[in-house]
C-alpha cells in the first residue's frame, strides 16, 4: 500500500515537473519579436498598388490631432467668437448645400425655411422664435451661430449630440448666406445675378 502511495506522488511530481519545461520552452519563440511586418517605403505583394504605406482609411483621425480647444470644436479663438470659418472648412457651394440640408432638417422647424422665426413648431405652439435677418443677428460673428447650436440659448436646447461639429459650422455658413439672400440691395446685382434671382435659382 506504502509503495502503490508512493508511486502514484511520484507520477504526480514527474507530470507537474513538466509544466514549467514547457512554459521555457514557449519563452523561447521569438515569432512575436521577429514578426512577419512591413517597414516604410517597402513593396507589397498584399496590397493591389505594391505598396506597403497605405492612406489612412477614410474618418480616421491622426493619433494627438484631436484639440478640443480648437476653434473648429469651439466656435471660439482666443476666447473671442470666431469671425471666420475654421480653416478646416471650406466654403464652397458642397458646404452650402450641406448646411442648406442640415439647417431644414434642424432649424427649420422653429426657424423656418426662409429663418424669418415662422417655422411649423412656433407656428403652432406658445412661444416667439427670433428672426434671423434681425440687424443683431446679422451683424454678429459666425462662432455665434455655431456657439448658440452647440450650448443652445433659452429655450433653444444644445444640439451638441445630435450634429457634429463640421455640420454646425455648415449651418452657421448657410445662416449666414441666408441673411445676405434676404436682405441683399437688389440695385448692386448684375444683370445676370437679377435674371438668376426672376428664375428663382
Amino acid at each position: 500500500m506504502k509503495y502503490s502511495i508512493r508511486q502514484s506522488i511520484l507520477a504526480r511530481v514527474v507530470r507537474l515537473a513538466w509544466l514549467p519545461l514547457c512554459l521555457v520552452l514557449v519563452a523561447c519563440h521569438v515569432d512575436m519579436y521577429d514578426q512577419p511586418k512591413y517597414k516604410p517605403n517597402d513593396v507589397s505583394n498584399f496590397f493591389p498598388d505594391g505598396r506597403a504605406m497605405q492612406p489612412p482609411p477614410a474618418n480616421t483621425v491622426p493619433l494627438n490631432s484631436y484639440n478640443p480647444n480648437s476653434p473648429l470644436m469651439t466656435g471660439r479663438v482666443e476666447g473671442e467668437l470666431a469671425e471666420q470659418l475654421p480653416p478646416e472648412i471650406k466654403l464652397d457651394a458642397a458646404l452650402l448645400a450641406h448646411g442648406q440640408s442640415r439647417y431644414n432638417a434642424f432649424c427649420a422647424p422653429c426657424h423656418g425655411l426662409v429663418g424669418d422665426g415662422q417655422g411649423v413648431i412656433a407656428y403652432r405652439g406658445p412661444m416667439t422664435v427670433p428672426s434671423l435677418h434681425q440687424d443683431r443677428l446679422r451683424t454678429v460673428p459666425i462662432g455665434y451661430f455655431f456657439d448658440v447650436i452647440t450650448n443652445g440659448i433659452g429655450r433653444m436646447y444644445s444640439y451638441a449630440a445630435r450634429i457634429p461639429p463640421e455640420d454646425r459650422w455648415a449651418i452657421a455658413a448657410y445662416v449666414r448666406a441666408l441673411q445676405l439672400s434676404q436682405n441683399t440691395d437688389v440695385a448692386l446685382l448684375s444683370e445676370a445675378e437679377l435674371e438668376q434671382v426672376k428664375a428663382g435659382r
